[in-house]
């Protein structure tokens, strides 16, 4: 049976009406079971004057009653993450322990905005001057805009939608078309939670939505998470058409492996950071680097079995799979490709996963775990994004060198050092030119009070996603000065005026 999806529009699930549409597969058999509408951009606009008109009203709710309706929205999550986890996990292909933590991840966020009263505390000076104060205020940008992808269906779009609307913002999320389900729920249930209809719309939709909203002049503030070419395309188009705009691109995550690591440690962090998801994360370790060839001849020695042994197969095979298909047969072909292209290129494939195959699934978009080793700066599986079960190991001679890789690299999203030694950790964290750093910690992504965000070709912009930074992207500041009749003893002044 095939599921045609819908637009949320104005509380309200909309048919699309531009004719059309995008397959929405199950990864794990290739099989269609669902139709995704593609906004036009009347569509795109329609949904933008009905958040336009219903904003104001909800700005002004007290900060309290909207802390109050993100602090119902949690509790529903619990309620219902693990109806949210399937519908994640027939779409993308996650586990369902890895649909799971996509759900927790962002309702963490939603519960960072829990404190909205005191994030939007402004500043106050008294007597600035005789009988003059000062104060600032942080009041809501209107309408904005999240552009989100594929890979977090449902984290991403809480990251956006959640403080945008804490903020006393009306938003609009065009999330993926691969994986609609998610979206369209979480909406639904911020409107159980007490968000007043049209405050959140889901529009659904390619790049002629993306289009409408980076052009359309109601729209205030847009965020996009995805590719690095879209990323600089999103945040040159919005701003050039004034918006306020951050965009989170690529990774190509590296982890440094000093000789004094614990190998037992490295190793379970690696199977986990670089293959989860089948490596469909931006925060991904795709770049193994080992200090010393004793030190890469026993990381192999120790990882080849292990992602040997890896279970694959689709979230229905139980809690103990380790990862699923990707996404889509494109990003199968894709991938497969670039393994291909290490092999030609002299790369050793230490462990061979393109053979794989699960049975009854044959249609399925599964490829086994390959691992690398002897990889160089100048091969297509180290310049590219793979986003996929691949990893690539990069021998160093020294810790300069293994250092060097990192900063050289285009990309600055994650990145991670294993050593027992705290001076070594201090001098990478001080000199490393990437944005999430970890010390033994494989993915180093912040929790929700603290901000997410790279450096380099990993972000346009200059704020970060979620924590304090969210609250300042999604709103403007207003400095008032304030001086009442009943102070003023002189007459006119006329010179510009300076503090007394």
């Amino acid at each position: 049976m095939t599921t045609e999806h819908t637009h949320l529009i104005g509380g309200k699930h909309v048919k699309g009406t531009s004719g059309r549409f995008s397959d929405v597969f199950n990864p794990a058999t290739g099989e269609v079971h669902g139709k995704c509408p593609l906004a036009s951009a009347e569509e795109v606009r329609h949904a933008i004057e009905v958040a336009k008109a219903a904003q104001p009203g909800w700005a002004a709710f007290n900060q309290q009653r909207r802390a109050r309706v993100m602090m119902e929205f949690v509790r529903l999550l619990h309620r219902d993450m693990d109806k949210l986890a399937e519908a994640i996990s027939r779409e993308h292909g996650k586990t369902f322990p890895d649909a799971q933590g996509d759900v927790q991840r962002g309702l963490e966020v939603a519960e960072f905005c829990i404190a909205t009263p005191h994030l939007l505390k402004g500043e106050y000076s008294d007597s600035v001057s005789p009988g003059m104060d000062m104060f600032s205020m942080r009041q809501p940008i209107g309408v904005a805009a999240g552009i989100t992808p594929f890979n977090f269906p449902a984290m991403i779009p809480m990251w956006k939608f959640c403080p945008a609307l804490s903020c006393g913002n009306a938003f609009i999320l065009k999330p993926s078309e691969r994986d609609p389900s998610a979206p369209l729920m979480l909406a639904e249930m911020m409107i159980e939670a007490g968000l007043p209809e049209g405050v959140l719309n889901v529009v659904n939709g390619d790049k002629v939505a993306v289009d409408a909203i980076l052009d359309d002049t109601d729209i205030g503030a847009v965020g996009f998470v995805g590719s690095t070419p879209i990323a600089h395309y999103v945040y040159s188009r919005g701003t050039a058409a004034g918006k306020r705009v951050q965009c989170f691109g690529g990774a190509k995550n590296h982890m440094i492996v000093m000789p004094d690591a614990d190998m037992g440690q490295t190793v379970d962090a690696l199977i986990g950071s670089a293959y989860g998801a089948a490596g469909e994360r931006c925060m991904a370790v795709a770049v193994a680097v080992p200090v010393g060839d004793d030190t890469a001849d026993r990381l192999i020695d120790k990882l080849a079995p292990r992602v040997e042994n890896l279970k694959i197969g689709p979230y229905t095979a139980g809690n103990d799979v380790d990862f699923g298909p990707l996404v889509t047969r494109a990003a199968y072909d894709r991938i497969r490709g670039l393994v291909d292209s290490g092999v030609e290129q002299g790369a050793r494939l230490a462990v061979d996963g393109r053979g794989f195959s699960l049975q009854g699934y044959e249609g399925g978009n599964f490829l086994g775990g390959c691992l690398f080793d002897h990889v160089t700066t100048d091969m297509e599986i180290y310049k590219e994004e793979i986003f996929g079960p691949v990893l690539c190991t990069v021998r160093a001679k020294t810790y300069e060198e293994a250092v060097g890789l990192a900063v050289d690299n285009e990309y600055g999203n994650g990145t991670a050092i294993f050593t027992r030694d705290g001076d070594t950790a201090r001098d990478f964290i001080t000199r490393i030119n990437v944005g999430m750093v970890g010390v033994n910690v494989p993915i180093p992504v912040p929790l929700a009070y603290h901000t997410f965000g790279g450096w380099k070709a990993s972000h346009f912009g200059d704020l970060n996603q979620h924590g304090p930074d969210a609250f300042r992207f999604y709103t403007r500041t207003k400095t008032v000065t304030v001086r009442w009749p009943s102070g003023v003893k002189e007459g006119s002044q006329f010179s510009f005026p300076v503090m007394e």
